[in-house]
């Protein structure tokens, strides 16, 4: 089979010319590659140069600038595309190398040689369709000629691997008169004499008439007897008899004659397919007579001799064939190997039934007035008359139930002009057609056409046209479409009906464009008053001759009545209108003899208003066809009064090349309105609804201006006698300059108009019809008779009316110029009105601006100008572009630089940017207020506006350096910042002051700056300092400790430089700041490593525990963060004496001292205490000491346990925001305790790796801590919520959760060896992991797994997510992977959990059962398990070995308000638990004294026992 070939004319930059074919290319080719082709193809043409062709210049096949160009414009730098180019057509593309030296002349473009391989290239409008009704048209014609009882059918069979064409017809045998080999030698022989007619006649209005022609083929004269011979084989004499037959009959001319037209069988066929077999059979025969065509052997042949020979064969016919055709003969084309590629059958079917409508069913035919069927058509089997669709049904459907408008036309070719003619036929000089007008109301300007269109979009034979480009227009000649003869019709939708006397082209889709027929056929809608140069029309209308303008009186009538029962107005404009009456002249569109007069409209939600410059585009409707037309409005104008009902509206334009004075006018007089169009012209209103018509700036006015000047006329020019002789004409003035006495003066002078593009010292452009106006202006010449010598002097200058300015000169690309520096100097010139360069008078008066799509940016005032030596230029050198507006132009910084004199009636415009300068100045938005700053403070809110010298912020993107001294910076761009879309450094919330506190006894601040330099030159600095710090002990110590006792109450104050507590030394978690001491000490091990909070500068230590031993005590108090804040205190400790109880005497018998009772706190104590003997001092003393210290502890209880009630309401309003997110249950199962509880589990498997994971875990981390074993499945995953853990926990049972996951057999079977009894493996290498997509950028490797969704498309209510998904895997895990690079996500837990879906509550669940195809469970306790048909487990069920409850380190998905109140939940956690340590350590201390307080008590009441039995006994 052939390839697809893409064929290349290639325009080089030296002027040649190469061509360059590719085959199957791929869809994209580098352009260097494709360059590569090119040079090539050039080497080869330059191995063999013509004589006659001109050195060129060498090609700079190494430049790295070449690119190419297509013939829109389109440039290709990088790569090709085969997309934008139609294969087997060729397409011009010119090549640049980048060289200033350039052409515009290629030698060899053209190529003028006829192509005769019609197989290989045929017209782009022989489709698929076109190839089969030519087919269809030669049995249709075979069918016709049956008698009336014969059966007429035909019927097409369209399959995969054949196409069948089936009629019954009176086919064809072997005989000399009825020859099969008519059906190929006919078309094959056409084919050779068309092209060698078309030789000499290019003209298509010959076309038709060839066989009329054949005398002046005169250079080959054997061709001609060749065809000559083979006219009786090829029938035409018998089709030039059918077409006079079918010229002047009654319509519709269902009189299939078909002609020479079309491409015939063979080309046909090979359009279809590769190879075709005809069979046929004649009544008379009793075989069927066979013909073989193959495509391959009719290519081989085709640039050969005409001798293009072929297979054939005799047959019986099949019993199918017999019962198609009952009266006995038939033809059968059959194509194999067809090109069928996803063909609509219905869409074909309507197609096939639009084309040949009447001969399926017509109304005209019968005389009683009802539906015929003249012939039998089927399509696979169905009827085509029984297909509901297709053009011709839908617009027959949807029409007016009004009268039609119809009339005949009667076309002749006047006599003058066939007398110039051949003699030929009355086929060649009379065709007919009758026109049906068929009125489609319109409701808002569209409703019945839209209506067709939605109908045949639906039925998918819609061809992409809407209402306004909607071709109302349709042509059959002799009954059949012609599908692309579809013109533009206003109101009605037209059927021209024609008879053989119209020709086709070629492909049978549209009447031939050059006939004269057809010419005065279009005209006629437009042109109706007009007389035809070359045919006589004559216009009969229900039987009766009629004149134009009565048939045009007729139609008005017609359309007024449409109007008025079936249209509904038009949206009016925003102004009330003028109301006319009886316009001036004829308005082309409007009836109406009254109409409002709008100044503005409406249309689609934009405004249209009078004076407005608009252009409209090519293809919008008649008149618009080859060109845009460039117009100004002027008015609206609707039919009749407000209310009517029908109103059509046109718009009122005044040409481009029309004066404003020549324009309409519309005046008021004695309050009557008159409305005169004048020059102006109307267009329909649809222009504007089909977005064809556009307003356009006065730049490209003023552009399309200039250009109309060129082509306006400008002089006059006298031809001379050899430019008159070169026309054909007479006259011309002699070229001698002088002449003999009684010479004949000319009788005629031949004189031209000239454009203003034209330049007389060109000989070569006389006779340019370019350089030629084409007007109706009158010209006179006068002369005198006494005249002996005639001169013409002619000189043009330019005008004296300046025009506009221009730049001269060639600027490269868009000047770049940073804010500053001056722009390059410029070229200016001045051009008049006709756009010739005059000088300048003298140096003019300008203004010089900066101005951008914002406004203006800045006035500039520093330039220098002047002009050149011949006052053609005026130079402007040394602009200073200075601006502080740039910001506004951020970030493509696109400006203009405009120069225009002091008046502004010109001006030069140059694009450029505008960018701004360097880092000379930075400031800090907002300052730092704090002027010394305390260690550990952040800089929440920093911002560094980074502008040049004229205040404009720096580009995006510049890289500076940020440097600091006793700051840290946070985040991780570290020093290198760059400066962002605003031209600013974000520093909020970066710096963080890591400098400590300055020492009081110091007499200088520590210093803490930060700066930024660019190019190693610091541009900024801020230096600050921090605060000045002390801590001291604002309690009195004793001059000695006892050993073994407790200092108590120790106060610790911070002080700054004036002695003054500073208060902002707060422990304040939730704000971040943590402040509190730590005591340690040098001499004693403390065992209390408990941190002391600071509260507002101060904090007490309720009590130090001195060493047992005597000596010196020295203890360290420092601030846990700030290590310059500590004190050192060194105390002497000396021995306690050893005192028994029982031993003392009290002096202080005299005092009652009370039984110690339960409550024992200071005042209790205080009751205590009675009048003793002197002796007994000591011991109250104690008491009293104890008694104290347990009261101290009391009231520094109630403070601690206030403040742990308040932390703990804190915490649990953390906890509370964080259940939504976390949905934590009662409990949460950490890592550590599902650990011990698998441990409990004694000599399992499970317990067994638990105490391998524990021996290894101090060891340096690994992937995995034993050779080929992972670990267990509980082990391997955490998850967020403890709901979600024992919901899958219970969905796998506790077995797979202690399963033991493991590479491969061999590391489990080495395992196992050691562990008695059974236990459960996974192996990895054997899952058959998840192949699909994972989910991008994602660092846990999640599965791109779709939401189910319901029948309604909605995902369901509650869903969470995928269970494979919700397992958090840790990071030294991720690195887990099997041979194939498959993770624990795509094998493990994909293995567990499939495709298991979570919801939030059964009821949830139960409703999302139709999309649940693997199972699924709820945070509630449901669980829906696929191989479990119609069970469903519900409630709760603790599960003791449950997957861990955690966050990864490494997860990034949480909000970042959840991350902030995670911390603030740390935070108050770690508060929670310091002010836990203090209650027991002051609890603990309580207790020793009470304990000690009860033994003083106790001793003291004996002793006092004792006192008083002493007493007793002494009296």
């Amino acid at each position: 089979m052939m390839g697809v070939v893409y064929k290349f004319k290639i325009l080089l930059p030296n002027g040649m010319t190469v061509i360059v074919r590719l085959t199957d290319p791929k869809p994209e080719m580098w352009v260097q590659d494709f360059i590569d082709l090119v040079k090539r193809e050039y080497a080869v043409a330059q191995r063999d140069p013509s004589p006659l062709m001109k050195k060129k210049r060498t090609l700079n096949w190494e430049s790295e600038s070449w690119f190419v160009e297509d013939e829109n414009g389109n440039l290709m730098k990088q790569r090709l595309k085969f997309k934008s180019f139609k294969p087997h057509k060729c397409h011009i593309l010119r090549l640049h190398d980048g060289s200033a030296e350039v052409t515009d002349t290629f030698e060899n473009m053209w190529d003028l040689t006829p192509d005769t391989e019609l197989l290989r290239e045929l017209p782009e409008e022989y489709t698929f369709e076109t190839a089969l009704a030519d087919l269809i048209d030669n049995s249709l014609q075979a069918v016709w000629s049956v008698g009336e009882n014969g059966r007429k059918r035909i019927s097409v069979d369209i399959m995969k691997d054949k196409i069948s064409i089936f009629d019954t017809g009176p086919g064809m045998d072997a005989s000399d008169e009825n020859s099969i080999v008519k059906w190929y030698v006919t078309a094959a022989f056409l084919i050779l004499f068309i092209v060698e007619v078309l030789k000499q006649f290019v003209s298509e209005g010959l076309f038709f008439m060839f066989f009329e022609k054949l005398h002046v083929v005169e250079d080959d004269r054997s061709l001609k007897k060749d065809i000559m011979a083979t006219r009786g084989k090829m029938g035409a004499s018998l089709h030039r008899s059918f077409k006079a037959e079918a010229i002047g009959v009654k319509p519709p001319y269902l009189i299939p004659y078909f002609g020479m037209f079309g491409y015939g069988g063979p080309i046909a066929t090979m359009h279809l397919g590769r190879r075709a077999l005809v069979s046929s059979k004649t009544k008379e025969s009793k075989k069927v007579y066979t013909l073989h065509l193959e495509r391959e052997a009719l290519l081989r042949s085709s640039g050969s001799e005409p001798t293009w020979k072929t297979s054939g064969g005799m047959r019986d016919p099949s019993e199918d064939e017999i019962g198609k055709s009952p009266q006995g003969s038939f033809t059968k084309v059959e194509i194999l190997e067809p090109k069928v590629r996803d063909l609509d059958i219905f869409q074909l079917q309507c197609k096939l039934k639009d084309i040949y409508f009447p001969y399926i069913q017509c109304d005209e035919v019968s005389k009683t007035g009802k539906t015929t069927r003249p012939v039998e058509f089927q399509v696979n089997g169905i009827d085509l008359a029984e297909i509901d669709g297709g053009e011709v049904s839908t617009t027959n459907l949807h029409s007016c139930n009004g009268p039609e408008f119809v009339f005949q036309l009667r076309f002749s070719i006047k006599q003058d002009v066939a007398s110039t003619r051949s003699s030929g036929s009355r086929a060649s000089q009379e065709a007919n057609a009758r026109i049906k007008c068929v009125y489609f109301p319109i409701s808002e300007g569209k409703e019945s056409i839209e209506k067709i269109l939605e109908n045949l979009e639906d039925q998918g034979c819609g061809n992409g046209e809407s209402f306004e480009t909607f071709t109302r227009v349709s042509i059959r000649r002799l009954g059949r479409l012609l599908p692309d003869a579809r013109w533009y019709s206003v109101e009605t939708v037209v059927f021209a009906e024609t008879d053989a006397g119209f020709n086709p082209t070629p492909s049978k889709t549209d009447l031939a464009h050059c006939n004269p027929f057809t010419i005065a056929l279009k005209n006629f809608s437009h042109k109706m008053l007009e007389k035809e140069k070359e045919v006589n029309v004559d216009i009969s209308r229900n039987g009766k001759l009629s004149s134009p303008s009565h048939l045009e009186k007729e139609y008005e009538d017609w359309i007024l009545e449409m109007h008025s029962q079936y249209d509904i107005e038009v949206s009016a404009g925003e102004d009330d209108g003028v109301l006319v009456v009886g316009p001036t002249n004829k308005i082309p569109g409007i009836s109406s003899d009254v109409v409002r007069v709008r100044d503005t409209l409406t249309r689609k939600g934009t405004i249209w208003k009078r004076g407005q410059k608009i252009k409209v585009l090519k293809g919008a409707g008649p008149g618009f066809h080859n060109k845009n037309v460039y117009l100004t409005l002027e008015h609206f104008l609707i039919e009749g009064v407000q209310g009517d009902a029908g109103g059509d509206a046109r718009i009122i334009c005044r040409p481009l090349d029309i004066a404003e004075e020549n324009g309409c006018v519309l005046s008021v007089k004695d309050e009557i309105a008159r409305f005169d169009i004048r020059s102006s012209i109307s267009i329909p209103i649809s222009v504007i609804d089909s977005g064809k018509c556009q307003t356009i700036e006065s730049s490209e006015w003023n552009c399309q201006l200039q250009k109309q000047s060129q082509k306006a006329p400008s002089t006059i020019e006298v031809l001379r006698r050899k430019h008159c002789r070169e026309l054909e004409i007479d006259g011309g003035f002699p070229a001698e300059s002088t002449v003999e006495a009684g010479c004949a003066p000319p009788k005629e002078i031949v004189a031209v108009v000239r454009p203003g593009c034209y330049v007389s010292s060109s000989h070569s452009k006389i006779l340019d019809q370019k350089y030629i106006v084409k007007t109706n202006l009158e010209m006179s010449i006068e002369s005198d008779k006494n005249c002996k010598k005639y001169e013409k002097r002619l000189m043009v200058k330019a005008s004296q009316e300046v025009g506009k300015w221009k730049l001269l000169g060639d600027i490269q690309g868009k000047p770049c110029v940073r804010v500053g520096s001056r722009f390059p100097s410029l070229s200016i010139g001045c051009l008049d009105i006709y756009g010739n360069q005059i000088p300048f008078k003298s140096v003019p008066e300008i203004t010089v601006r900066l101005d951008s799509i914002v406004g203006v940016l800045a006035e500039i005032d520093k330039f220098k100008k002047g002009l050149s030596s011949d006052k053609l230029a005026l130079k402007v050198q040394n602009v200073l572009i200075v601006s502080d507006k740039l910001d506004r132009i951020r970030p493509e910084y696109e400006a203009t630089l405009v120069i225009c004199p002091v008046d502004g009636l010109v001006s030069v415009s140059i694009p450029c940017q505008v960018m701004p300068g360097l880092v000379p100045h930075i400031t800090g938005q907002p300052p730092i207020q704090e002027k010394h700053l305390l260690p550990g403070f952040v800089v929440k809110e920093l911002v560094l506006k980074m502008l040049d010298a004229y205040g404009n912020h720096i580009k995006k993107g510049l890289e500076v350096q940020l440097n600091v001294d006793g700051f840290h910076i946070l985040d991780k761009e570290g020093s290198k910042r760059k400066v962002d879309k605003d031209g600013c450094i974000d520093l909020s919330g970066v710096l963080k002051v890591t400098a400590g506190f300055g020492r009081i006894d110091s007499s200088s601040f520590l210093p803490v700056s930060y700066s930024v330099s660019y190019q190693e030159k610091v541009v900024f600095k801020q230096e600050l300092q921090t605060e000045k710090r002390e801590l001291r002990i604002a309690s009195k110590l004793p001059e000695f400790l006892t050993a073994g006792s407790d200092l108590e109450n120790i106060v610790f104050e911070v002080v700054d430089s004036q002695g003054d507590v500073d208060p902002r030394i707060h422990n304040e978690e939730k704000a971040g700041q943590c402040h509190s001491l730590t005591i340690k000490s040098e001499s004693f091990n403390l065992q209390d490593a408990i941190q002391y909070t600071l509260r507002h500068g101060r904090c007490t230590i309720p009590a130090i525990r001195i060493p047992p031993s005597d000596g010196s005590f020295c203890f360290i108090a420092a601030h846990s963060c700030y290590t310059e804040l500590q004190l050192r205190v060194i105390l002497p400790v000396m021995k306690a004496p050893i005192v028994e109880c029982d031993e003392i005497l009290s002096p202080y018998s005299s005092r009652k001292v009370p039984l110690l009772q339960d409550s024992l706190s200071l005042e209790h104590t205080e009751s205590l205490m009675t009048p003793i003997e002197n002796n007994e001092k000591g011991l109250v003393d104690d008491i009293e000491k104890y008694g104290e210290r347990i009261g101290n502890s009391e009231r520094q209880l109630e403070v601690l346990n206030e403040k742990k009630r308040e932390i703990e309401e804190y915490v649990s309003g953390l906890q509370a925001s964080m259940e939504p997110t976390l949905n934590n249950s009662n409990y949460v199962l950490t890592k550590e305790e599902i650990l011990v509880q698998i441990e409990s589990r004694n000599h399992s498997a499970a317990s067994i790796l638990c105490h391998c994971y524990r021996d290894l875990s101090s060891q340096e981390p690994q992937n995995h801590f034993m050779e080929g074993i992972f670990g267990l499945v509980a082990l391997l995953g955490t998850v967020r919520t403890n709901k979600l853990s024992r919901i899958l926990a219970e969905f796998l049972g506790e077995d797979q959760m202690l399963a033991v996951v493991c590479r491969s057999k061999e590391a489990a079977s080495a395992f196992g060896k050691s562990i008695c009894g059974r236990f459960l493996v996974i192996c990895l290498e054997d899952i058959r992991p998840y192949t699909g997509e994972l989910e991008c950028g994602d660092p846990q490797r999640k599965l791109k797994l779709q939401d189910p969704t319901l029948q309604c498309g909605n995902v369901p209510s509650g869903f969470i997510g995928y269970a494979a998904n919700m397992i958090n895997i840790d990071t030294q895990d991720m690195n887990i992977s099997t041979a194939s690079g498959y993770g624990l996500r795509e094998t493990l837990f994909y293995r567990l959990f499939g495709e298991l879906q979570v919801y939030d509550t059964k009821e949830h669940m139960n409703e999302a059962g139709a999309c649940i195809k693997h199972g699924a469970v709820s945070l509630d306790g449901g669980i829906i398990r696929v191989t479990e048909n119609g069970i469903m487990s519900l409630g709760c069920w603790d599960s003791e070995i449950c997957f861990p409850v955690g966050t990864l380190e490494n997860e990034m998905s949480l909000a970042p308000e959840v991350m902030k109140i995670q911390m603030q939940l740390e935070a108050g956690m770690e508060m929670l638990q310091d002010i836990t340590g203090q209650i027991e350590l002051v609890t603990r201390l309580r207790e020793n004294a009470l304990k000690k307080l009860k033994k003083k008590s106790k001793n003291y009441i004996k002793l006092m026992d004792q006192a008083v039995e002493s007493v007793r006994r002494r009296k």
